[in-house]
């Protein structure tokens, strides 16, 4: 092992116990997955260094990779089974895709923009994962091509969630998504109950570059 790979081990420890698990994270199978994938390799080169810290990291496009603690909390709250169909939209880096499908058995990663599509294909071919599906698209309104999920994950913020996302759920389907606006938007959990009902769970407050065309907070005038 080279120093840079143990220094990128020892990181990747560091950001478990002093990161996530603190932030009551405490799932096995998720703490294992995390602590078992190279972050490094999924965030750009200009930031190698800093892909084990507490921090969004800029990844272009005006998109960013949320902090490995918020992700770890979105793994949790979703819950994902070796069974589950897992819909995530905004691949990004493809690091959550990874994971993702690390705990599933079919994910479906959707983003608009082609050149991430293109990158994350081709890191997680390297790492020997063949249950993903990618998709270039705008699924701003909904993506029910392959409904219903059983996991839904969106890593861009809505001002409010449209509707589709919550009848693309499987009874007892989750999904996670950023809501409001800055500069306290809530990370929820929503779980389909039945056909006309959802439980809504607020995780934790942050703040994420919306998705892209979402609708904007609407502008009174008085």
């Amino acid at each position: 092992m080279t120093d840079m790979a143990a220094d990128f081990e020892q990181a990747r420890h560091n950001m478990v116990e002093q990161q996530i698990r603190p932030w009551n994270v405490l799932d096995q199978r998720v703490l294992d997955k995390i602590q078992g994938l190279a972050r490094d390799r999924f965030v750009p080169k200009r930031y190698c260094d800093i892909a084990y810290a507490d921090t969004q990291i800029d990844i272009g496009h005006s998109q960013i990779m949320m902090t490995p603690k918020e992700e770890a909390r979105m793994l949790q709250a979703l819950a994902i089974q070796p069974t589950d169909s897992v819909l995530e939209i905004g691949t990004g880096t493809g690091y959550c895709t990874a994971l993702m499908a690390s705990l599933a058995k079919k994910v479906y990663s959707v983003d608009i923009i082609e050149e991430f599509i293109e990158s994350a294909s081709v890191i997680t071919k390297s790492l020997g994962l063949t249950n993903i599906e990618f998709e270039e698209g705008d699924a701003v309104n909904g993506w029910p091509h392959h409904k219903p999920y059983d996991a839904i994950a969106i890593t861009g913020s809505y001002y409010q969630l449209p509707e589709a996302y919550m009848t693309h759920l499987s009874i007892g389907g989750r999904l996670f998504c950023v809501t409001g606006t800055k500069p306290a938007m809530q990370a929820q959990l929503i779980t389909r109950l039945g056909e006309e009902e959802w439980h809504y769970e607020t995780l934790y407050e942050t703040v994420i570059p919306e998705l892209i065309n979402s609708k904007p907070k609407p502008q009174f005038n008085f």
